[in-house]
């Protein structure tokens, strides 16, 4: 055995453990983009159980075992169906799911989503420029998350509808009108989700030199 991995072995076995950990237990994301506007900003770094649906070998798509099952509401990171780029989003179709969408409003099986606690808001864009937001509460089939839409009326196309294909989940990001979701990547396969984000871990403003925001880290994800 050479000398330098004989003098360092402990060191090398402890990346070798954290990175199987990392790749097979727990995972930590950054996020670039705002696509998921409130909830997740630029700066976040959000904390991925992968064990929450299915146990898998260190950076294999192949279930070993299913752990859980995903559900509507849950914030998930998938890779991309089109082009393998990490994402993160919300699940809102489930398997057998007929989705559409509406002047902006999600439909589900036929029931349309409820919007409440409408607010205006002024969000700071990368660069320093601002733009109006419309803030609401979208509650549809017992669950709730808060979603952002562009201020000016403007929304993506109409779309559906759909029916989740088998084995498929349909996300959408809360920044609806920012978002390249299953409205352009198509419906996920179980095989490319990574696992479910539940808490921040850090959050920084990248804009303002890496400025650590005390009040979003250990923020839960909901």
């Amino acid at each position: 055995m050479p000398a330098w991995l004989r003098d360092n072995r402990g060191f090398i076995a402890a990346l070798l453990l954290f990175g199987v950990f990392r790749t097979a237990v727990a995972d930590y994301n950054p996020v670039p983009s705002g696509s998921m506007r409130p909830t997740i900003i630029e700066g976040d770094v959000v904390l991925v159980d992968r064990l929450a649906y299915d146990l898998r070998l260190p950076l294999g798509e192949r279930s070993l075992a299913v752990l859980g099952e995903p559900a509507r509401g849950d914030v998930v990171t998938f890779f991309s169906p089109r082009d393998g780029t990490r994402l993160i989003k919300r699940i809102v179709g489930l398997p057998g799911d007929r989705i559409a969408m509406r002047g902006g409003v999600l439909v589900v099986n036929g029931e349309a989503a409820r919007y409440g606690s409408v607010e205006r808001a002024l969000e700071r864009l990368p660069g320093g420029a601002t733009a109006p937001r419309v803030r609401a509460v979208e509650s549809i089939g017992g669950d709730q998350r808060r979603v952002q839409y562009a201020a000016d009326g403007r929304r993506l196309d109409d779309f559906g509808p759909l029916v989740v294909p088998p084995g498929h989940y349909f996300m959408l990001g809360d920044n609806r009108d920012d978002s390249a979701d299953s409205r352009v990547v198509g419906p996920v396969p179980r095989r490319l989700l990574i696992g479910r984000a539940h808490h921040l871990l850090l959050s920084a403003d990248t804009e303002r030199g890496l400025r650590l925001r005390g009040d979003r880290i250990g923020m839960r994800i909901d």
